[in-house]
């Protein structure tokens, strides 16, 4: 598979082909959470972690979409979704999502075309009027009303789910 098969322009385009609305914030690149916070983007919208994860075996596959502040313990996760969990090397974030550190965000999923990662988004983030993700590439943040990042959420394919960690 080819890195980034879906460039920034590319997810811009195909939420735009599917009528789904959203603003676009250029800055500069951001690798973690606290780097972003510094840049002050401007996006409205809970802002987030995420993290790719597997099961122990590999079998199985999981974005993980969190409030950033969020103190996640693998251990007990696992536990909510009959897992034991680690974190995903960095070529099954090539191969599965087509993305590099630093740039994983739910639109990962549009490179996934086996469907093989469930993503599982923390409870407050559904609650949030607007989300923000990067569009696989970490030097633009695309901001999104709630409603129109449930369309994409069908669009992907990928089982879903909002649980409470």
């Amino acid at each position: 598979m080819n890195l980034n098969e879906h460039s920034p322009i590319e997810v811009k385009d195909y939420l735009l082909s599917n009528s789904i609305g959203f603003i676009a914030f250029e800055h500069k690149a951001v690798f973690t959470c606290e780097e972003a916070k510094a840049e002050k983007i401007g996006a409205k919208g809970i802002e987030v972690k995420n993290l790719f994860l597997k099961d122990k075996k590999s079998r199985r596959f999981y974005l993980i979409v969190a409030p950033e502040e969020l103190v996640i313990d693998l251990k007990s996760l696992g536990l909510l979704l009959y897992e034991k969990l680690k974190f995903a090397n960095e070529t099954d974030l090539i191969e599965i999502l087509g993305l590099t550190p630093g740039a994983v965000s739910p639109f990962g999923l549009l490179n996934d075309h086996q469907n093989q990662v469930k993503l599982i988004l923390h409870k407050s983030v559904g609650e949030s009027d607007y989300v923000q993700f990067h569009p696989n590439i970490n030097t633009q943040t695309l901001e999104l009303t709630q409603g129109e990042f449930g369309k994409c959420l069908t669009l992907f394919g990928n089982e879903f789910e909002y649980l409470e960690f």
